[in-house]
């Protein structure tokens, strides 16, 4: 068990509040989805969570533990940051090595199984990785870890569009074979929707939502039609987002439609379709909500 729980936590920076008494629990082996904008707090929380910094208020527990100054329980994270903290001067396969010292239980067999797969010589020295090259082997550190939480920042980042679906797919592979609780802090929502069981969107360092993607997604509709008809039908409901193009109007709602109100929506002449998450995403955290009524 890897439950990870966060209670009322808070951070300052000087006088700016990065993150505003945020509470999750995160039940284990799921994948989730940590989405935000630039700024919205999503790294200042994940270094939170890996007591790579101190909340001002607020306490972190996994599997009940209070992570401050508690080696021992976060030997069971691994946390692939967004920048490189290791030593240019030291070779792939030394800092495997090294990885091996801090998870004993590192498959360093796959590690190179990966290598090859991505073309990866790990006889180079890091500090002459370009920022893709650089992005695979952390990715490759981290899934070859077998740690039991995975915390991947921008995991992609540099990569191009082969080596993401190869990424991608090696995730879901060793989530479906090791059951890991893995939390993917990414800007690139269309790509990595298919592999999210639970989304949870911070803005401005508060917590906005926190959902399975499977009910996330069957609230979220796109309408289109006559622009009476559609103000009718979504008087009720919450408008994130309208478009209007002569006499006609696309809105973004937000909410459950039930089978009889949708049949009735679409025999009234309005075309129904389902949102994406990063349609979604950007209705929510855009501050544009509309109101019908």
């Amino acid at each position: 068990m890897n439950l990870i729980e966060l209670n009322n936590i808070s951070k300052y920076f000087g006088k700016t509040k990065a993150i505003d008494r945020v509470n999750l629990t995160l039940a284990p082996s799921k994948i989730y989805g940590l989405l935000g904008r630039n700024g919205a707090g999503k790294t200042t929380l994940l270094n939170i969570i890996t007591n790579r910094i101190y909340p001002d208020q607020g306490i972190v527990k996994i599997e009940g533990k209070n992570v401050v100054l508690n080696d021992q329980i976060l030997r069971n994270v691994f946390y692939m940051t967004e920048k490189n903290l290791f030593h240019e001067g030291y070779s792939l396969k030394e800092l495997l090595y090294l990885c091996k010292d801090f998870y004993p239980s590192a498959d360093l067999s796959y590690a190179h199984t990966l290598a090859a797969k991505f073309r990866l010589n790990l006889k180079q020295k890091i500090g002459g990785l370009s920022m893709g090259y650089l992005s695979i082997f952390k990715a490759i550190m981290a899934l070859c870890s077998n740690a039991p939480i995975l915390i991947l920042d921008e995991p992609v980042s540099g990569l191009d569009a082969n080596h993401r679906e190869l990424l991608y797919k090696e995730i879901l592979e060793i989530y479906a074979a090791k059951a890991q609780t893995i939390i993917i802090s990414t800007h690139l929502i269309e790509e990595i929707a298919a592999l999210l069981e639970e989304v949870i969107i911070i803005d401005h360092g508060k917590l906005l939502l926190q959902e399975s993607s499977e009910m996330l997604l069957q609230k979220a509709w796109i309408v289109t039609g006559e622009i009476s008809k559609v103000r009718s039908f979504a008087k009720s409901m919450r408008v994130l987002n309208a478009k209007t193009l002569g006499q006609r109007e696309e809105v973004l709602l937000f909410g459950l439609i039930s089978q009889k109100d949708l049949i009735a929506g679409k025999n009234s002449g309005l075309d129904f379709a389902m949102a994406s998450l990063q349609k979604l995403f950007i209705g929510l955290t855009e501050n544009t909500e509309v109101n019908h009524e």
